[in-house]
């Protein structure tokens, strides 16, 4: 099973909101080892702009970090044909473009969970479902896809 993460679970594991939410992120990310985790390039874009407005790290210790993410996931580039889905699941559900992108790519990618506490829980899309993980019902379902 292929899992992708949205930006605010990186930016919590780099400590963004605090160590209680970095611990709940880091016990999310923890829990997918068993399981090909995607990470969408979108998000980490998103993550460096979020490390820079939200943080003092320097540009080069945040570029690290981004860059580290490649180390524990597969990343997935925005194609022309995820930009492209992206559009039409932008238009069609009035999601944000750069939300979007993030979901096209975890659709290309094959994956069947996108871990999102921004967009709709239970929202489904190309064979996509968002699961909050940091809900306590969207947790117990992680739990479960992952045998936990």
């Amino acid at each position: 099973m292929r899992i992708a993460v949205d930006t605010n679970i990186l930016a919590y594991a780099e400590g963004v909101n605090g160590p209680e939410r970095q611990a709940e992120a880091e016990r999310v990310l923890d829990s997918l080892r068993a399981h090909l985790r995607i990470i969408p390039n979108q998000a980490l874009g998103e993550l460096f702009s979020v490390l820079r407005r939200k943080t003092s790290r320097t540009a080069d210790v945040i570029r690290h970090n981004v860059l580290a993410w490649q180390d524990i996931a597969t990343c997935v580039p925005t194609t022309w044909e995820v930009l492209v889905r992206a559009c039409d699941l932008a238009t069609d559900h009035q999601l944000g473009i750069w939300d979007a992108v993030i979901f096209a790519a975890a659709a290309e990618a094959g994956c069947s969970v996108l871990l999102s506490e921004d967009m709709q829980d239970g929202f489904l899309w190309g064979g996509v479902r968002v699961i909050d993980p940091f809900q306590p019902e969207g947790w117990a379902r992680v739990q479960a896809l992952v045998g936990g």
